[in-house]
């Protein structure tokens, strides 16, 4: 609401209020005449006020009109401002429209232009490698234009000088055509000649046919001779073989050639312990056998520093040598055997052997040719004759005949580890205990310990308990 025209109702509400409130003169008085003059005088004061409230609000309403007016032309004025300003909006937003339409036609025209451009570049480094290409084509133009004038000349004087050649070679063939009559004399002689070579080439060959029949049927007998002679001194090694293989030797023989080609085998097994390093050393006697294809050094795995139990012991390190001959060669590996595991193998060579300076035993192949065989101590020195017994709940083995010993050298105790000799000097076999001998007819290893400084990959400990349980499988009598 209008602050004027709420000034006007404010003052009309208090003309009113004085107007009503007024006190009652002629009643305090008691005077009627008084009483009439007052209500009067009430009566023309009330529409003096009325009048005056009626000009006010006239007056009021007259300056809310010009206010209104004014407000009403302020309006106007902004609604012409406003439709001004939209209108020049709308020129704007056309000009912007108009902008972005010429922008993307002159993008469009740009992109067009970087187009020929390209394709400008293109043609002209087109233009360029043609340029160099026909440069080129000129020079070779020109170099082979010299080179052909070079040749032209060439050719003239060749020409030249296969006229001068022509004209050298009618006149050799002037020559030619003059002794050609000379040329046919002479072959006329030669033909004369070559029929009596041929005369005389036939008896050459008839000749030299009967000698070469002459010469190979002597080649023929020479060859039978040779093969009779090779037959021969076959069947002469084959019997001097029998007569060695059945002729027996003395046990002293027999003893003395091992002791002469026996080698030394030492052992050495390391783990680490709670007080240091623990190591065990084991040296003995053995020799070299073979099966005919395999060559090892035998031993009775109580010579090593190995054992059979379960548990087993995880070695750590493996360590050995051989020594003979004033050499000393480290063993690579051990085995054990597959017919009996006590019976250790040490694998060795030709040229091991050679260097070792030891001889070659060989295994029997018909261990029951003689009935006395001959047992040789690894340990103690002791050897003698002794007889050995079939056991047919063993096989593989045979039974000491302890009636019948007969030691030669030293206190004569058989035990395990003992070797035993064929009256002939093959190896029979070993002692696995104080009574049976393992009799020994090929090689076959059941279980391999490669030696170095860490085995422990190999777990020694568990090979040696499952070979505890193969020997402890077998009859207590074998033990």
């Amino acid at each position: 609401m209008n602050r004027s025209i709420l000034i006007v109702i404010c003052d009309f509400l208090l003309v009113s209020l004085l107007v009503f409130s007024s006190p009652d003169v002629n009643q305090v008085t008691g005077d009627d005449s008084a009483r009439t003059m007052k209500m009067n005088l009430a009566a023309t004061n009330q529409a003096d006020t009325g009048k005056d409230l009626a000009a006010a609000m006239r007056v009021a309403l007259d300056e809310e009109s010009k206010r209104r007016e004014q407000l009403l032309a302020d309006l106007a004025k902004s609604r012409q401002a406003a439709n001004e300003q939209e209108a020049l909006l709308s020129e704007r937003v056309r000009q912007v429209e108009t902008y972005q339409l010429q922008l993307r036609t002159r993008e469009q025209e740009a992109a067009l232009l970087q187009q020929q451009q390209a394709s400008l570049q293109q043609q002209f480094t087109t233009a360029q490698s043609n340029i160099q290409n026909l440069s080129q084509q000129l020079a070779a133009t020109s170099t082979e234009s010299q080179a052909s004038r070079d040749k032209l000349a060439e050719t003239q004087d060749a020409l030249r000088k296969q006229a001068e050649a022509a004209a050298a070679l009618q006149k050799q063939l002037a020559q030619l055509s003059q002794s050609n009559q000379a040329v046919l004399a002479e072959r006329q002689q030669l033909t004369t000649r070559l029929e009596v070579a041929e005369v005389e080439k036939r008896y050459a060959t008839d000749e030299a046919a009967r000698m070469q029949a002459e010469v190979k049927t002597e080649h023929e007998e020479k060859e039978k001779l040779a093969e009779d002679v090779k037959a021969l001194a076959s069947k002469s090694g084959e019997l001097a073989q029998e007569v060695h293989e059945n002729t027996p030797l003395a046990a002293n023989n027999i003893f003395n050639d091992i002791i002469t080609n026996r080698i030394q085998a030492s052992f050495t097994v390391s783990r680490p312990g709670v007080f240091g390093d623990a190591s065990k050393h084991k040296d003995t006697q053995t020799i070299v056998v073979t099966d005919g294809s395999r060559m090892f050094a035998v031993c009775h795995l109580q010579d090593t520093p190995l054992t059979f139990w379960n548990p087993g012991i995880d070695w750590v390190g493996l360590a050995g040598s051989l020594s003979g001959n004033l050499t000393v060669l480290p063993v690579r590996s051990m085995a054990f055997d597959a017919q009996d595991p006590r019976v250790v193998l040490v694998p060795v060579n030709q040229d091991e052997v050679r260097q070792l300076g030891c001889k070659v035993y060989r295994i029997s192949t018909d261990p029951y040719k003689f009935q006395d065989a001959v047992l040789i101590s690894a340990r103690d020195g002791y050897y003698g004759e002794c007889r050995f017994q079939i056991d047919l709940s063993t096989p593989q083995y045979v039974k000491l005949d302890r009636s019948f010993l007969k030691g030669l050298f030293g206190k004569f105790n058989p035990t395990s580890g003992d070797l035993v000799f064929s009256k002939n000097g093959e190896l029979l076999g070993m002692m696995v205990n104080d009574t049976y001998c393992l009799m020994v007819h090929q090689f076959s290893p059941t279980a391999t310990f490669q030696f170095g400084d860490d085995v422990r990959a190999q777990h020694t400990g568990q090979t040696l308990a499952r070979l505890y349980s193969v020997v402890m499988d077998m009859p207590f009598k074998l033990q």
